[in-house]
C-alpha cells in the first residue's frame, strides 16, 4: 500500500518522464476510493495522439481515449471500479499494436476519508498573506536558473522580493498565536513570467510549486504543520485563466482551448451580465470570453476536457494538501455553467468541505447569486458554499471615514446588514476590510487609529466568516502610493534577515503598532471562546447620533457590540435596546470589567466595545 509521502518523493517534477520520451502526464497520480470512479489523463508528447493505451493486471481499466486536434495530445479516461485499492497501474502505450512505452501510474491511499475533510466556517479567522512579501525563510530560492525572471529586487513593488512557503511556516506560531484558525497564501504555482511574476495568478504549470517559493514538499510541510497547530490550508485557485507563458501555449490542444484564441481581447469586466435580464449577448461573450489582461490568457472551459482537466487539478491539491479550503479568483469570469460543475463536483466529494468565491461587486444581489441554495430568477444553481461581501467592505470604510448624516456614516453598515435576505446563507460569507487587491485598511481610514480598531472589532463580530490581510496587525499602509498593488503587498517587517522593525517579535514596533497587535490578538482569542459570534443570530439597532449597536445571540448567550464614533463617552438608555439587553441587570467587557446596567450602558468614545450580557 503506498503511502502519501512516500509518492511525494517520486513526483516532485513539474513533468512525469515516460522512459526516454519527454511525455507529460496529468494529474501525476490520483487516489482510490473515489465517489467519482473515473479520472481523465491528459498526455502531452511528440505524436502522443497516435498511442494506444491500455492498463495490465489491475481492477482498473480504459474505457474511452480521445485525440486532440494537436497530434501531441491524448485524452484517456480510467475506470476505477469502486473497491479498487491503492496500488500503481503499469500504462502501456501501443503504437500499431506494439507495445513501445510503460509508465508507472499511482493509486494512492486518501490521507481522511471524504466526510472527514473539513472546511473553513464562521468559527474561523482567516489570514490572508501575500507568500513573496511574508518572510523569506529559505533565501537560496531566491533566483532559480532557466525562470523567465531575473534576481530579486526589495526596492522594486512589482518585483520579487523573496519570501516563500518555507517563511509562512517558519512564522506559524506567530499567526496561531494572533488567533487565527486558517491561513490564505495567494498562488503559489509556478508563474514562469517575464516580470511582474511575483503575485502567482498568472499560472504557467497547474501541477508545479514556483520554484522560487519552494517545492511540493515545502508546500506539504506548510500544510502540515499548519495542520498541527489546528490551521486550516486555504489554496488560491485560478481556473478563469493561466499566464501567457503556460507549458501548453507552444501547442495547444485544441482549436477552442482558450477563447478568443488567435484574436486576443480583453473582458469588458461587466460582471453584473449574469444576472442582467436585459444583457446584449455580445457583452456576456466578451466578459466570459475575454482576457482579463492580455498576458493572462481567457480559458474556455465549455471545452469537456479543458473543464475535466481543471476540476481533476482541484481535487487533486485538496487531497495533495489535506485542504480547508479554497479561494477561487476571478469567480464570475469563467463559464456560469462550468461554475457549477466545478463547484458541485468538488462539494460532492467533500459534502464538508468550503470554497469562496470573488466576485468584486458592491451590490450585493449580484453577490449573492453566486451562492448555493440562492434562487435566481433565471434558474441558476450553484454549490459554491461562501462568496466574499465586497458590499460589507465598502460599508465599512464608509461608515467610519463619513460623517454621522441621515444617509452617511454608520447607517451604511445598518443598510448594509439589512440586504442579508438576499443571501441563501449569511453566515457562510467572508467578511473583510482589505486584501491584495486594494488599499490598507490604514491607508483606508487615513490612519485614525481608533477607526482601525473598530473595523477590526466589526469583522470579529459581525455576521460571517472574518478575513484579515497579513501587517494590518501592525499598521502597514500604502500611503505614498495609493492604489499601487506592489506596494500594498509590502514586506511584512521583521520576515527578512536584518530588518530593522520585525513584526513577529515587537522590535522597533511603535506604540500603535503594538496596541493594534495586541487588540487584534484579544478580539480573536475571545472570539474561540465565544463562540455565538460565530454560530449565533443578529439583532440590530438603527444607529443615533454617532452610536450602532448590534448583538449575536442564542439561547444561552448574548454579547452587544456598541460602535461609538464619537470623542466623548456616551450613556444609552437601556430601554431603547430591552430587545437585545433583557432583563440582564450588568454586562462584562472584554477585559472582565464588570458594569451595571439597570438603567444605562455607558461606552467609552471612538471605540467599538464588546459587552457579555449576564
Amino acid at each position: 500500500m503506498l503511502s502519501v509521502r512516500n509518492v511525494f518523493l517520486a513526483w516532485l517534477l513539474p513533468a512525469v518522464f515516460i522512459h526516454a520520451q519527454e511525455w507529460r502526464v496529468e494529474p501525476p497520480n490520483w487516489w482510490a476510493g473515489m465517489q467519482d470512479t473515473t479520472v481523465q489523463l491528459l498526455i502531452h508528447g511528440a505524436d502522443a495522439g497516435e498511442m494506444t493505451v491500455s492498463v495490465s493486471g489491475t481492477e482498473a481499466s480504459v474505457i474511452r481515449q480521445h485525440s486532440a486536434d494537436s497530434p501531441n495530445y491524448l485524452f484517456v479516461d480510467l475506470l476505477l471500479p469502486s473497491g479498487t485499492s491503492p496500488q500503481t497501474l503499469e500504462l502501456r502505450f501501443s503504437r500499431n499494436e506494439q507495445v513501445v512505452n510503460t509508465h508507472d501510474y499511482a493509486l494512492l491511499e486518501r490521507r481522511l476519508p471524504a466526510d472527514e475533510v473539513v472546511g473553513f466556517d464562521a468559527t474561523d479567522a482567516i489570514y490572508l498573506i501575500t507568500p513573496d512579501r511574508f518572510a523569506n525563510g529559505h533565501p537560496a530560492n531566491d533566483s532559480v536558473a532557466g525562470l523567465k525572471e531575473g534576481l530579486v529586487d526589495r526596492s522594486a513593488g512589482f518585483a520579487r522580493h523573496g519570501g516563500d512557503l518555507q517563511g509562512i511556516t517558519d512564522h506559524l506560531d506567530y499567526i496561531a498565536d494572533l488567533g487565527f484558525t486558517a491561513v490564505w497564501p495567494s498562488p503559489v504555482l509556478e508563474n514562469d513570467m517575464p516580470a511582474w511574476s511575483y503575485h502567482g495568478y498568472a499560472i504557467t504549470d497547474y501541477y508545479r510549486v514556483d520554484p522560487r517559493f519552494g517545492t511540493l514538499a515545502d508546500y506539504v510541510t506548510l500544510a502540515d504543520a499548519a495542520r498541527q497547530r489546528d490551521i486550516k490550508l486555504i489554496m488560491d485557485q485560478v481556473v478563469n485563466h493561466c499566464g501567457s507563458e503556460h507549458w501548453w501555449m507552444d501547442d495547444l490542444p485544441f482549436a477552442d482551448w482558450l477563447n478568443f484564441q488567435g484574436d486576443p481581447q480583453v473582458t469588458n469586466h461587466r460582471r453584473s451580465v449574469h444576472q442582467d435580464p436585459y444583457a446584449a449577448e455580445v457583452d456576456k461573450e466578451l466578459m466570459t470570453g475575454g482576457w482579463f489582461v492580455p498576458t493572462m490568457p481567457d480559458l474556455n472551459q465549455r471545452n469537456p476536457f479543458l473543464a475535466r482537466y481543471l476540476i481533476q487539478n482541484s481535487i487533486w491539491w485538496i487531497e495533495t494538501l489535506g485542504l480547508g479550503g479554497v479561494r477561487q479568483d476571478t469567480y464570475p469570469y469563467p463559464d456560469a455553467d462550468f461554475l457549477a460543475e466545478w463547484s458541485c463536483r468538488i462539494m460532492t466529494e467533500y459534502p464538508n468541505f468550503s470554497i469562496v468565491g470573488e466576485e468584486w461587486s458592491y451590490e450585493p444581489s449580484t453577490v449573492a447569486y453566486w451562492q448555493r441554495g440562492k434562487e435566481n430568477p433565471d434558474g441558476y444553481r450553484s454549490c459554491l458554499p461562501s462568496v466574499m461581501d465586497f458590499p460589507q467592505q465598502a460599508a465599512l470604510i464608509g461608515a467610519l471615514n463619513e460623517e454621522e448624516g441621515w444617509d452617511t456614516g454608520l447607517i451604511k453598515l445598518y443598510e448594509a446588514l439589512a440586504q442579508d435576505f438576499l443571501y441563501a446563507d449569511p453566515q457562510a460569507i467572508m467578511v473583510f476590510a482589505e486584501n491584495h487587491d486594494m488599499d490598507r485598511l490604514a491607508t483606508q481610514l487615513k490612519g485614525n487609529v481608533a477607526a482601525i480598531k473598530m473595523a477590526l472589532t466589526y469583522l470579529a463580530t459581525v455576521r460571517g466568516i472574518p478575513q484579515f490581510y497579513y501587517g494590518s496587525e501592525v499598521l502597514l499602509d500604502n500611503d505614498s502610493a495609493p492604489g499601487d498593488h506592489g506596494i500594498i503587498r509590502s514586506d511584512m517587517p521583521g520576515g527578512w534577515a536584518g530588518d530593522e522593525v520585525n513584526a513577529f517579535t515587537g522590535k522597533g514596533l511603535s506604540a500603535d503598532q503594538r496596541a493594534v497587535q495586541e487588540h487584534l490578538k484579544n478580539l480573536l482569542r475571545w472570539r474561540k471562546e465565544n463562540e455565538v459570534v460565530a454560530r449565533g443570530k443578529t439583532l440590530h439597532f438603527a444607529p443615533e447620533n454617532g452610536v450602532y449597536v448590534y448583538g449575536r445571540y442564542d439561547d444561552d448567550n448574548r454579547v452587544a457590540v456598541v460602535m461609538n464614533k464619537n470623542e466623548m463617552a456616551v450613556r444609552l438608555p437601556i430601554e431603547r435596546y430591552r430587545e437585545l439587553f433583557g432583563s440582564a441587570r450588568e454586562v462584562e467587557t472584554l477585559d472582565g470589567e464588570l458594569q451595571s446596567i439597570s438603567e444605562e450602558l455607558v461606552v467609552p468614545p471612538q471605540a467599538a466595545t464588546i459587552f457579555k450580557i449576564h
